[in-house]
C-alpha cells in the first residue's frame, strides 16, 4: 500500500525545456509565469520533503530518538513544512496564468489539489486515537476513522491464541498451515474483540455503520476512491459492481462447490502454503525480494530503500510504503529518492514474502520516477497498487519458487494460493462498494451474501469477519484498488510478457524497460491515457478471466505473466 497522500516536483531547466518562450512583450510574460511556477514547484518539493521527514520520524521513533532526521531536528522540519505549505497557498492563487502550455496548466491542477488536501500538521500513518474513543458519538468522520484505525493497532496486532500473541498477518498465515480445524476456528475467534470494537454486535448505531454513513454522505458530494478507480478505468461506477460480480462469479464457476467454513477458508487454497513455508523463514524474507529486484534490473539495497520490518507498539497496523525524499534536480544533478517501506512481521512463509515483494515494487515504482516537482508521484492508487502486484504474483509461479526457494509447489496449488487470495479482495472490494452505496445495509449481512454466493463459504453473519482489513474503516472504497487493481494487474502482465519476455525467473531488462515504458513519467499525464498508450486498448478484465478459467483446465502449464495457457510440451 501506498500512502494515501498525493505529491508531486521538478527544476526551471526541464521546466523551460517544456514551455519554450520569445523575446517579445508576451514572450515576457510567459517568462515571468514560468518563473513563477518554477519557484513554486521549488516550495512543493521541499514542501513534501518536510512532510516526508516528519513522517519519517513520527512512525519510527526508535530508529530516531533524537527526533531528528537529515541534520534537521523534527520542530525545524515542521516549520519548514508549515512555512512552505503557506507559501504554495498563497502563491498558486497569484502564479500568473498567461499563456499556460497544457503540462503547466497540469502541474498547477495537481499541486493546488495535493495543497487544498493536505493538513496543517504533517502526520504520519502512526495511530493518533484510541480505539475507545469509536464509542463516542460526538465524533465526525475524520476522529472516527482515526479511532477505528487505532482498533487494529491496539487489538489486532495483538490477538491472544494459545497463551501467546500474534499479529493479523501472522495469523492470516496461520490459518493456511494449522491442520487442525478446531484450532483453526479458535484462531479465527481471536478476532471477535477487535470485530466488536468495529462494529458492535452489528448493531445499527457501531462505529463502523456510524461512520460508513458519514462517508457515504462524503462520497455523494466529494467521490469516493471506487469512483476515481472508475475514471481510471473508463467506466462507470455501477460498471466497477459489473466488473467485480463478473470476475467473482467467475471464481464461483471454476473454483469448486464445497461449502467451506470462514476459518477454513484460507486453509483450502493454502496448499502451496504448507508445501512452501518451511523455505521461506522470517529472516530470508528481505534477502529473496531483494535478490529478485536485483534480477530484474534494480538494486534497492544500493537505492538506500529504507525498512522498518518487525512488529512494535504503536506501529501502523498495515504494510505501507512512503517518500522519504522526492528526486529533483538540483544544481544541474539528480537528487536520488529516498523511499521507506514499513510492516510488521513476526514470522516467514509465501504469503507474507509476496506482500513484501509487492511493497518494494512501489518502492521501486517511486524510484524510477524522473520529472519535474508536480509530477513526481505515481498515478492514481489503483494503478500503483496494480503495478506492485505484477512482480509480487511471481512468487506464486512454480518457476520463481524453484529458483529462489529451491523447490516448488504444484501448478495447480500456485494458481489456487494466489486467486483465492485475490478473490477476497475483490469481494471487499465489492463490500466496499455496496456499504457506500447502501450505508443503512447490515454489513454482516453484505458480506455473508457475497462470500457464500461467490466464495462458497459457509454463511455466518453472527460474526463480523469482513473486518479484518484496515481500509474498510480507515478509508471506505479503498478495496477497490486492489479488488479491480488485479484486472490491471493481469493485464500489465500480459502485456509485459508479449512485448519484452516472461519475467519470473527475472530479467535485467526488465526495470529499465518498464520504467521508460510506464513508470518515470511520474503524473505528466492521466493515468487512464498512460494505460491505454502502454497496453494499447482501455483496460479490460479479459486477461484476469483467463487466468481464472484455467483452475477448470487441468494439464495447464502454469505461467502467470504470459497471455495464454501453455499446455504440458509446448514452447
Amino acid at each position: 500500500m501506498i500512502r494515501s497522500r498525493r505529491r508531486l516536483r521538478t527544476c526551471w531547466i526541464l521546466l523551460a525545456l517544456l514551455t519554450g518562450g520569445t523575446a517579445s512583450a508576451q514572450g515576457t510574460h510567459a517568462s515571468d509565469g514560468r518563473e513563477a511556477l518554477s519557484r513554486l514547484e521549488e516550495a512543493y518539493a521541499d514542501f513534501n520533503d518536510a512532510y516526508g521527514a516528519v513522517s519519517l520520524i513520527d512512525s519510527d521513533p526508535l530508529s530516531y530518538p533524537n527526533g531528528s532526521y537529515g541534520g534537521k531536528s523534527r520542530d525545524a522540519w515542521q516549520q519548514l513544512y508549515a512555512r512552505k505549505r503557506a507559501e504554495l497557498m498563497d502563491g498558486l492563487r497569484k502564479v500568473p496564468r498567461r499563456d499556460p502550455s497544457a503540462a503547466d496548466l497540469r502541474a498547477l491542477r495537481l499541486m493546488r489539489a495535493v495543497v487544498a488536501d493536505s493538513s496543517p500538521t504533517p502526520r504520519s500513518l502512526a495511530p493518533v486515537g484510541r480505539c475507545k474513543d469509536a464509542q463516542r458519538r460526538d465524533l465526525s468522520l475524520r476522529p472516527l476513522q482515526q479511532a477505528l484505525y487505532a482498533c487494529f493497532a491496539e487489538l489486532a496486532n495483538s490477538l491472544q491464541f494459545e497463551g501467546g500473541s500474534v499479529t493479523r498477518v501472522a495469523a492470516f498465515d496461520l490459518l493456511t498451515r494449522m491442520e487442525e480445524p478446531q484450532r483453526r476456528k479458535a484462531l479465527f475467534l481471536t478476532f471477535v474483540p477487535l470485530w466488536r470494537a468495529l462494529n458492535d454486535e452489528d448493531r445499527a448505531d457501531s462505529p463502523y455503520r456510524r461512520m460508513v454513513r458519514m462517508a457515504a454522505r462524503e462520497a455523494r458530494t466529494s467521490g469516493s476512491p471506487i469512483d476515481a478507480a472508475a475514471h481510471t478505468l473508463g467506466v462507470s461506477t455501477i460498471e466497477t459492481a459489473e466488473w467485480l460480480e463478473r470476475i467473482l462469479d467467475t471464481w464461483r464457476q471454476v473454483s469448486g462447490d464445497a461449502a467451506v467454513e470462514p476459518w477454513d477458508y484460507r486453509f483450502q487454497g493454502g496448499v502451496a502454503e504448507r508445501e512452501l513455508g518451511a523455505s521461506i523463514p522470517l529472516g530470508t524474507l528481505q534477502p529473496l525480494s531483494q535478490r529478485y529486484y536485483l534480477d530484474l534490473g534494480v538494486d534497492l539495497a544500493k537505492a538506500g530503500v529504507i525498512y522498518d520490518l518487525s512488529p512494535r507498539t504503536g506501529k501502523a497496523p498495515l504494510a505501507y510504503t512512503d517518500y522519504v525524499r522526492r528526486g529533483r534536480m538540483l544544481d544541474g544533478t539528480w537528487q536520488s529518492t529516498i523511499v521507506r517501506v514499513s510492516a510488521s512481521y513476526a514470522r516467514g512463509g509465501l504469503g507474507p514474502l509476496e506482500e513484501l515483494i509487492h511493497e518494494n515494487a512501489h518502492a521501486a515504482h517511486m524510484l524510477a520516477l524522473r520529472t519535474r516537482p508536480a509530477f513526481m508521484d505515481l498515478g492514481d492508487p489503483i494503478f500503483y497498487e496494480a503495478f506492485a502486484d505484477v512482480p509480487a504474483w511471481c512468487a506464486y509461479e512454480p518457476v520463481w519458487q524453484q529458483k529462489y526457494l529451491g523447490r516448488s509447489a504444484t501448478e495447480a496449488s500456485s494458481l489456487r494460493a494466489l486467486y483465492s487470495t485475490v478473490m477476497l479482495d475483490v469481494a471487499w472490494a465489492l463490500f466496499d462498494l455496496r456499504m457506500l452505496r447502501d450505508p443503512d445495509a447490515d454489513p454482516n449481512s453484505v458480506w455473508t451474501d457475497i462470500t457464500a454466493r461467490y466464495l462458497h463459504v459457509k454463511p455466518h453473519p453472527e460474526f463480523a469477519w469482513w473486518a479484518v482489513r484496515v481500509q474498510l474503516v480507515h478509508r471506505p472504497g479503498y478495496m477497490v484498488n486492489y479488488g479491480l487493481g488485479a484486472a490491471i494487474t493481469a493485464d500489465l502482465r500480459q502485456r509485459i510478457a508479449t512485448q519484452l519476455a516472461p519475467f519470473a525467473a527475472g530479467d535485467s531488462r526488465w526495470y529499465g524497460w518498464i520504467s521508460e515504458q510506464l513508470l518515470r513519467s511520474g503524473e505528466e499525464q492521466e493515468t487512464r491515457k498512460l494505460l491505454r498508450a502502454f497496453l494499447g486498448r482501455p483496460v479490460s478484465p479479459q486477461a484476469l478471466l483467463d487466468q481464472l478459467r484455467r483452475l477448470a483446465a487441468p494439464g495447464s502449464r502454469l505461467n502467470l505473466s504470459a497471455g495464454t495457457p501453455q499446455r504440458q510440451g509446448a514452447r
